[in-house]
């Protein structure tokens, strides 16, 4: 048997928080192809009986789990094409599953601006469908937001010298506290995070009217190896993906990292792999995540966006083993950079109170491995892509 099935075994033998036999769950996961989504299907072909329908448009980082299915996942995985806005087929198999998880989202800062209708669409309207077969048929739901639902934290009111904006009550953020503060309705970055705060409080309600039981997860900043796209690589030419990929891309092609605002906003990173821990634990163990709302980050890995660009400046050239640029990084606006309307948060610093007390979940991995893991995965799968790319460039210029 492949050393990534787990024998019968040992499946049947696997036990939940409270000591009970985990049962096989049939899974319908929406935006299976992701970042998050990918790793999720791994972790879950890897090491449990769990069934998954794989929802999504494209199947490429999923590729080969399902096309076709490795001999040992037959039956355990399969992939279905469609697209949630328009297509019949989604709530029959919402219906053939014991779980929905919706990972489906425009969930990138450069879209916020330039796409606002469609990132309200996308985490509002085409959710809304989601929500409501799971609710009339009586299905859990796994929904994933974000930690851009808090918006500013309170101490970003406050003068920058002011004493209190250094007390934890004025930046550390609580799933069932703390406020969600955005910007004016011309600061347009803020779409993405309306959007997905009123998905969250139509998720409430369905639960507190009609029953539904679900689970919320804000992630906070989870990177890894996959995250995002490489820009003409892997996605479009004039994209620009979120932070991570788009200093990734600029290391590739020897470019001077470009940190908005001069890169102070302050961010939390947490590694993929421990992030997924987090949700197979949310997964098997309904009756300790139904009704919560989890914030899953690392406080422990907090930088500004100038001390990233540095670290990963560092990693890359051990990593490489090229010499890093005189001048590693440039200042620009952010309306250079993501146009007119851009806003951004201030510090976001995850409380783990919740996760901790009702999964026992901790991360582990600190910023400086997670980053030379990743970093290690964008140079050997992107850096002869980018050089052919760049040479062909060259040549027809």
């Amino acid at each position: 048997m492949s050393s990534s099935s787990p024998s019968p075994a040992a499946a049947a033998a696997r036990l939940d928080l409270d000591g009970n036999p985990i049962a096989p769950l049939t899974i319908c996961m929406i935006g299976a192809g992701g970042f998050i989504g990918s790793h999720l299907c791994e972790k879950l072909m890897a090491e449990t009986r769990h069934v998954v329908l794989a929802v999504d448009v494209y199947c490429d980082k999923i590729r080969h789990l399902v096309d076709p299915a490795p001999p040992h996942l037959a039956g355990r995985i399969s992939f279905h094409r469609l697209n949630i806005k328009n297509d019949s087929r989604l709530e029959g198999l919402i219906k053939m599953a014991d779980l929905t998880i919706n990972l489906a989202a425009i969930c990138t800062p450069a879209d916020y601006n330039t796409r606002p209708l469609d990132t309200i669409y996308s985490n509002f309207i085409d959710a809304l469908p989601v929500v409501k077969y799971c609710s009339e048929n009586s299905k859990r739901l796994i929904h994933f937001s974000t930690c851009e639902v808090y918006g500013k934290t309170i101490g970003s009111f406050l003068p920058k010298d002011h004493p209190l904006r250094k007390e934890p009550e004025f930046y550390v953020l609580k799933e069932d506290e703390s406020p969600c503060i955005f910007g004016p309705i011309v600061k347009q970055r803020w779409s993405y995070a309306c959007a997905k705060q009123l998905i969250e409080r139509l998720i409430f309600a369905e639960g507190a009217e009609n029953g539904l039981e679900f689970t919320i997860v804000r992630p906070f900043n989870w990177i890894g190896p996959r995250m995002d796209f490489i820009p003409g690589v892997d996605g479009p030419s004039e994209g620009v993906p979120r932070v991570l990929a788009c200093f990734s891309n600029n290391l590739l092609r020897r470019e001077p990292l470009k940190l908005v605002d001069g890169g102070q906003s302050q961010r939390t990173f947490v590694y993929i792999k421990d992030a997924i821990e987090a949700v197979v634990l949310m997964i098997e163990n309904p009756a300790r995540a139904n009704g919560h709302i989890f914030n899953v980050g690392n406080p422990d890995n907090e930088v500004t966006v100038r001390e990233l660009a540095q670290m990963m400046t560092e990693v890359y050239a051990n990593v490489s083993g090229e010499a890093p640029l005189d001048e590693p990084m440039i200042d620009v606006s952010s309306s250079q950079f993501y146009g007119e309307g851009y806003d951004d948060s201030d510090k976001r610093i995850p409380d783990m109170t919740i996760i901790n007390k009702q999964l026992g979940w901790n991360p582990k991995t600190p910023l400086k491995d997670l980053l030379e893991t990743t970093l290690t995965y964008q140079h050997k799968t992107y850096k002869e892509a980018v050089k052919r790319q760049m040479s062909q460039a060259s040549s027809t210029s």
